[in-house]
This record gives C-alpha cells, structure tokens and sequence, in this order.
C-alpha cells in the first residue's frame, strides 16, 4: 500500500491496520467470528470508555459542529415520526442527538440502542437514565428484540465482511418493522469510486435512498443509504 493510499486508510478509521489484521486473521481461519468480535471489541472500547468528551466516547474525533456535521445526515432517512434503534449504540451520544434533532425538524423520534459492550452499554445507560431500559447489551447480528422499529440505524465496519450480507438480511427481517428503514452510516467513503451501497445492491437488495455530506478530508465523504423492510 502507498503512502496516499496509508493516509487515505488512515481517514477512514483510525485503527485500520489493527483492523486489517483482525480480517486476515479470520480470513485465514485462525480465529472464528466470536474471536474476530472479541478482538475488534478489545481494540475500540478501551478507546471509547478513555473518550475525553461524549463525542469521542461514541467514535468521533471532533466537537459537537464536526459531530453534527458527520452525524445528522441519517435523518435524511427519516420521513415520519416513529421509533429509531441504534446499533452499537457506544455511549448513547447518537441516540441522544438523533431525538435533538428530529425534534428541531418536527420529527418526534422514540430512541433505542442495542451495544456488543457491556462497559459501553452501561455508560450509556448512565448517561440516558430516562432510556436506561431501552438500552441493550447483545451481539446485533443474532438480535431479536420483542418490538420491530421504524427505523433501524447501523454501521458495517465491525460486521465480518463475509457476514455483512446476512448481517443486513436478518436486521431487515427481525429488527425492522415491515415498511420501516434500515439506514447504513454514516461511515467515510471515497467521494467517486468506491460504493457500500451498490455492493448492498448486488446482493439482490433494493437501496431506496441515498445521502452525502463533505469529509474534512478532500477525498472522502460522509455517506448513508437506507433500505425498506417488506
């Protein structure tokens, strides 16, 4: 790899070689998926829990504009009120924030958030007391909560990438309720070239929407899409 494309890396997710290792690790059949989650988990939430503020402790290196910034354009998905899930939820700070901002828009957003971590977790519920029992601990990719949700937000970074396609498959089948959305991001993605949501399509699925925000780096942009439960 280049320096350009190091730096370029590097932009993305700062913990890009460690993660790079973790993927070749299962890809060579070392380690398992369980191994591969306890790993990635080990490698992000000591960063998180040290967080020197509450943007940091949910993955973001910025203040509250840069947060906004890079974290409101999932509300582009939002198009009535309803109930929003967040998937690895960190400290709550997405929650928090997403329920802020539809309320500025008109939009009353119900939040809720499911977390790997059990430190993480629990911080959030220290922060959100008023959503301390909306606020779960388990492993997304085999979750099956008691209610469905209108909206559905997730990354795909820490999802094995031969695991993301039934990753996305069961949040569509048993997380969002029927008519719902399934929003992906915000993640950092080159601005042209590379595209999570057409590699989203290829496997036979229907991306409804799409939105983009500027990246502080000149190659890249703040990206989401969103896919609709039958």
């Amino acid at each position: 790899m280049s320096g350009q494309d190091e730096e370029l890396a590097a932009a993305k997710e700062r913990g890009w070689r460690e993660l790079a290792e973790i993927d070749r690790a299962l890809d060579d059949g070392w380690i398992d998926e369980d191994e591969w989650h306890r790993r990635v988990l080990a490698l992000v939430e000591p960063a998180y829990l040290a967080g020197p503020n509450p943007q940091a402790g949910s993955g973001h290196g910025g203040d509250d504009r840069t947060w906004e910034h890079a974290r409101r354009l999932v509300l582009d998905a939002v198009d009535r009120d309803g109930s929003f899930l967040d998937v690895g939820c960190a400290n709550g700070l997405l929650m928090e924030s997403v329920a802020r901002w539809a309320a500025e828009d008109g939009v009353v957003l119900e939040p809720y958030g499911v977390e790997i971590s059990p430190a993480l977790a629990d911080l959030a519920r220290r922060r959100l007391p008023r959503w301390a029992d909306r606020i779960w601990t388990a492993n997304a990719r085999d979750f099956e909560p008691a209610q469905r949700f209108t909206y559905v937000r997730t990354g795909l970074d820490y999802v094995p990438v031969r695991r993301r396609r039934a990753y996305v498959e069961h949040l569509l089948a048993r997380v969002v309720a029927p008519g719902g959305r399934l929003i992906v991001g915000a993640y950092n993605e080159e601005s042209a070239g590379a595209d999570l949501a057409e590699t989203v399509e290829t496997w036979g699925l229907s991306v409804a929407g799409r939105t983009m925000r500027e990246h502080r780096h000149p190659a890249l942009a703040y990206k989401a899409f969103w896919l609709i439960a039958e």
